[in-house]
């Protein structure tokens, strides 16, 4: 396999993205019309994410109750702990900016696409992969909030007042995400023909979310603050995380007397953590400084964890593959 055919696109996107707000920020009145656009696009994400949820699906994995639990136990206890462990290495290593990402990445919920994709590669129970990951996503709306302010309360007067963020975040994230669910009868065929155009929705949305974030973040002085030596030490701290909570994870799932499909869903589910839905949530809770640098971690991570997952996915994939033939 060629090295171009390994680099996921969407990470070039990213990148590019990242380089153009750093060469060219978006400010002044520009900025305000892009932070409208921005929300219209966040809003309209969700939308279409509770169209395409389907309720068959809800109903099937939704009595696996053990497997729920244990995935929102890691999402929403393991990783916050994880990353408490970390804090000797805020003004040290990390940034306070940056050691709040950390938290704030350890604070959200699974991803939701990219779970049930990798659940599916490596022949997990997908039904019940798509009602934890979908559950988490739902819950993560006022978890996500009430963890940060457990974990870092007003941190650097950057985070805003937990049930501020909640209401903002549901009225942001959650509401049109009933409203296209409760609509699904009506858009959901729709939504299903356009399965490949609406990804470009899902990524475009990140985009701008990154756009308009590093360009704050560009202009208050992030790069001047942030040496190179520091973002390879994010990367690292990312990784580390990942490759503690990852074999913690796959532990627990088989002391807990798990089979191979569930524990290979416990796996996906609770060990990755969500772009889509975390960008959105950082442009509330941090609207009032710090955003670029606090999100920094969370996009990193998203990359981090695509790579690892594939690699894991294929190997459970090979391993369900060798116990089939015997």
């Amino acid at each position: 396999m060629s090295l171009r055919s390994r680099i996921d696109p969407f990470t070039l996107l990213l990148l590019a993205t990242v380089a153009l707000a750093s060469l060219l920020p978006v400010q002044g009145r520009a900025a305000a019309v892009m932070d409208v656009v921005t929300n219209i696009a966040i809003a309209a994400l969700f939308f279409l994410h509770g169209a395409r949820l389907s309720r068959a699906a809800i109903l099937a994995g939704a009595l696996h109750w053990r497997l729920h639990l244990t995935i929102l136990a890691c999402t929403f206890v393991l990783f916050p702990l994880v990353g408490l462990l970390g804090k000797p290495l805020s003004g040290w290593l990390l940034t306070p900016e940056l050691y709040v990402g950390v938290l704030f990445l350890c604070a959200l919920p699974s991803t939701v696409q990219s779970s049930i994709a990798f659940t599916s590669m490596a022949g997990g129970n997908v039904p019940a992969a798509v009602c934890s990951a979908s559950l988490s996503s739902l819950l993560g709306v006022a978890l996500t909030p009430l963890l940060m302010a457990l974990l870092v309360g007003s941190a650097e007067g950057a985070m805003a007042h937990p049930f501020t963020a909640v209401g903002k975040i549901m009225l942001l994230l959650l509401l049109p995400f009933v409203a296209g669910h409760l609509l699904r009868p009506v858009v959901g065929g729709w939504v299903e023909r356009r399965r490949a155009v609406l990804r470009w929705t899902d990524q475009g949305t990140i985009l701008l979310v990154v756009y308009t974030a590093f360009s704050a973040s560009v202009i208050e002085g992030l790069w001047r603050e942030t040496p190179v030596w520091t973002l390879v030490a994010v990367a690292m701290v990312c990784a580390l995380l990942l490759g503690i909570a990852m074999p913690l994870i796959m532990w627990i799932a088989r002391r807990l007397g798990f089979d191979r499909a569930d524990e290979i869903a416990i796996v996906f589910c609770g060990s990755k953590k969500s772009l889509a839905t975390g960008l959105p949530m950082a442009k509330v809770m941090f609207a009032s400084g710090g955003l670029g640098a606090i999100v920094l971690p969370v996009i990193l991570y998203h990359q981090i964890q695509l790579i690892v997952c594939a690699v894991v996915a294929r190997r459970y994939a090979e391993g369900t593959a060798k116990a089939a033939t015997r």
